[in-house]
């Protein structure tokens, strides 16, 4: 029996104060950062009424996802917001922002990612300054360390999240509570390809970039292909673009963040590194609806890695799981091996054991971004 779906109309739970608290505040920062016009802004004004308290209206604009869409809301459109599914209506809010603010339409926003200026800004922040310059580090350690080094950074890198941020402004660490890297890198025995779905831009692009490229030189993969979505998502997503901008950001400096900049130039340009952008992954739906063109790939991976909390929640199902649910289980639809890195930043979790469970406390932990997890799900 399937635990019971997440929806946003709870007063006080945490996907309730997302659209009553994250939203406005996002709302602000995207008007604050580029000079919309009364227009733009009174649209976006009105899909935050209606989020809030109205019923779900339909798109209206003609862009090329349209049709796709219009099946993604099949049976949502003139329901009440407060009763979607969060999965959904979250999707659903940031294609409705994408189409208020003009991305679609041919004039002055056309294509202009509403959320580039706070990548940009955090791209260039001391924080991720300071992790750039911390790979200088990585050359001088041991094999075993620089493998743990790699991946805490990949999964510490989540913690980045802009659209978390706003409503947290949560920073540093406190530890694991499942995984190890160890477990993770237990999954690569025999190279082949390895396909990483990214999470958000920035720092922790970067930080997934390294990841990439310690892969490709260890040589347990032989190409790594990275997923990032196709248009602008959840604030602080890494679109092609974002790839673009954090490559050449890499590229401009010196010691190791330089040197790894260099090897995935040049894995892109021989393909050992390749970027992709399915209309999937802006989809309101997790994986179980995934494709057949993307189950396919994802099939023919030695190892899938998803990062961040996002894709956790399309992973194991976006319910009120016990958290002692087995990781293992909630995840045996996915086409083939899997690996998930997450800073624990919803509701959701499974596969935690009951001592673990039971030192944590209250709810709190589930939310608050202090804590991680790596998880993963071996070929059978």
């Amino acid at each position: 029996m399937e635990a019971p779906q997440i929806t946003i109309g709870e007063p006080g739970s945490f996907a309730w104060k997302v659209f009553h608290e994250r939203h406005p505040a996002m709302v602000d920062q995207v008007c604050a950062a580029t000079p919309y016009g009364p227009e733009v802004r009174s649209r976006l004004a009105g899909l935050l009424r209606e989020s809030t308290a109205g019923v779900v209206a339909p798109l209206d604009d003609e862009a090329p996802d349209r049709e796709r869409w219009a099946a993604w809301a099949d049976g949502q459109v003139g329901r009440p917001w407060r009763e979607c599914a969060f999965l959904w209506a979250e999707s659903y809010f940031f294609r409705r922002l994408l189409a208020a603010v003009g991305y679609f339409t041919p004039g002055a926003w056309w294509g202009v990612d509403p959320f580039a200026p706070m990548k940009t800004a955090e791209l260039h922040s001391a924080a991720t300054t300071a992790t750039l310059q911390a790979f200088d580090a990585l050359p001088e350690l041991s094999a075993d360390e620089r493998d743990a080094a790699v991946v805490r950074a990949a999964v510490w890198g989540n913690q980045a999240d802009l659209a978390f941020q706003l409503s947290t402004g949560v920073s540093g660490t406190a530890g694991l509570v499942a995984g190890s890297s160890r477990e993770f890198w237990s999954l690569f025995t025999g190279g082949g390809p390895v396909h990483l779905v990214a999470d958000n831009a920035a720092g922790e692009l970067a930080a997934d970039l390294a990841l990439v490229d310690h892969l490709l030189t260890t040589r347990r993969a032989d190409r790594v292909v990275l997923h990032v979505k196709p248009t602008p998502y959840y604030v602080s997503d890494a679109t092609p673009a974002d790839v673009l901008a954090v490559l050449r950001h890499l590229l401009d400096l010196p010691g190791e963040a330089g040197a790894i900049g260099q090897r995935i130039w040049a894995g892109l340009r021989d393909g050992r590194v390749e970027v992709r952008a399915h209309p999937f992954f802006c989809a309101p739906l997790d994986y179980r609806a995934m494709p057949d063109d993307l189950r396919q790939e994802f099939a023919s991976a030695a190892v899938t890695v998803l990062k961040g909390d996002l894709n956790y929640r399309r992973l194991v199902g976006d319910r009120y799981w016990p958290a002692t649910t087995p990781f293992g289980g909630a995840v045996s639809h996915f086409p083939g091996p899997v690996a998930a890195l997450r800073v624990l930043k919803s509701e959701v979790v499974v596969g935690l054991d009951e001592e673990t469970v039971a030192g944590l406390g209250d709810g709190a932990w589930r939310t608050s971004g202090s804590h991680a997890l790596i998880q993963t799900n071996p070929p059978a």
